[in-house]
């Protein structure tokens, strides 16, 4: 690195440093990310662990025999008896949460499609099918079959790895997502002070009459940023690490889970990291020098933003696999092999791809930046 490009590089971070604005975009920011995943992971263990008596209070149209009252007292079912009227009329003030009708052999549980009526739903189809099994045994046994030989005439065993968990895998790939959201916004601010604000204070005409070189000066601009964000990228991956080996601890959906990342996975998530430091500080700058104004570029930059937020999130919610081809689209390559890696998929070839992409694309970008600001143009844009 030349001693012009260490100059700029260095008035670029001193001034940013000073910037109460940049400063809080790179630190508060991340720290909203244990937060969010406290949070979620806290929306999660109230979603799945709902006392029972939220949603047992169950009422029968019908009066129940002997095997069915036991096998209601040993679910913790509050059984409310009534006539089909008086019952409908109980479920519609809240008095009960679902309500069951017989007809002959037929049993009918009737409510409404919301999420109480649903746990109450499952409650009493879990009583049904025990009931049944009362019933089948209770039917061969006067039969003088074995129940054996006919319930349980194929055995079913389940070998499913306990590593993961639908909730560990979501809060885990989401966590990546909260991270480049916090790199994104930290890159955004000191992107735009450096080219559009230089612009709009009057600042980059006179920088430009110092004796150097344009590429100099873009290149050590674009350091800074990248170096910035870079550091927010690196603050909020550890972060994010803390704050998923709390929840771990805390919260009983992550019961036999392990949620942390191997220290293979935690150097190679820092690789994708700085690789996406280095993409979006670039368009960032790319963009911004475009603009005449700081809230010019400010609105500019905002769908660049999302644009670096939503493949991502996409990818994950169709669970969409890596390949060497997208492993080569820019944003939505460092979401997919960031999932591989959190899964323990080291794939070398998709990590090496994403890295060609990314140098490809900030190659170009750098190119053109560099090309305008060898001209007077830069300082005139329309």
């Amino acid at each position: 690195m030349s001693n012009k490009i260490t100059s700029i590089f260095k008035k670029e971070l001193r001034e940013m440093f000073r910037d109460k604005k940049s400063l809080s975009m790179m630190l508060l920011t991340p720290i909203m990310i244990p937060l969010m995943i406290l949070g979620m992971s806290a929306l999660f263990e109230s979603q799945v662990n709902t006392p029972i008596d939220d949603y047992n209070r169950i009422g029968f149209n019908y009066d129940m025999n002997d095997i069915e009252e036991n096998l209601a007292a040993s679910m913790d079912i509050k059984v409310v008896h009534g006539s089909t009227n008086d019952l409908k009329e109980k479920y519609s003030n809240e008095e009960i949460d679902l309500f069951v009708t017989k007809d002959g052999n037929t049993y009918t549980i009737n409510g409404d499609n919301n999420e109480t009526t649903s746990r109450a739903s499952a409650l009493v189809n879990s009583y049904f099918t025990a009931y049944k099994e009362s019933l089948q045994n209770s039917y061969l046994q006067r039969n003088k079959i074995k129940s054996d030989d006919v319930i349980n005439i194929i055995t079913v065993k389940e070998n499913i790895s306990t590593a993961q968990n639908f909730f560990g895998n979501y809060i885990t790939n989401y966590s990546f997502l909260f991270i480049i959201m916090a790199i994104a916004i930290s890159a955004m601010y000191p992107a735009t002070d450096t080219t559009a604000g230089e612009k709009e204070r009057g600042t980059l005409e006179t920088l430009l009459t110092f004796p150097i070189k344009g590429r100099d000066i873009i290149v050590g601009k674009y350091l800074s940023v990248t170096f910035s964000s870079i550091l927010t990228g690196i603050f909020s991956l550890i972060l994010t690490i803390v704050a998923l080996l709390a929840a771990n601890n805390m919260f009983e959906i992550y019961k036999d889970t392990n949620l942390m990342m191997s220290p293979t996975g935690i150097i190679f998530a820092t690789i994708v990291i700085i690789a996406y430091s280095f993409l979006i500080s670039g368009l960032n700058i790319a963009i911004a020098s475009k603009c005449k104004t700081f809230k010019e570029a400010q609105s500019a930059l905002t769908p660049v933003m999302f644009i670096s937020f939503f493949p991502g999130m996409i990818a994950f919610l169709i669970n969409l696999k890596t390949s060497t081809l997208l492993s080569m689209i820019p944003f939505l390559n460092y979401t997919l092999v960031f999932t591989d890696i959190t899964n323990g998929d080291v794939n070398y070839i998709n990590i090496f791809l994403m890295l060609l992409s990314t140098i490809a694309i900030i190659i170009a970008v750098l190119g053109i930046i560099i090309k305008q600001y060898k001209s007077e143009k830069i300082l005139f844009t329309n």
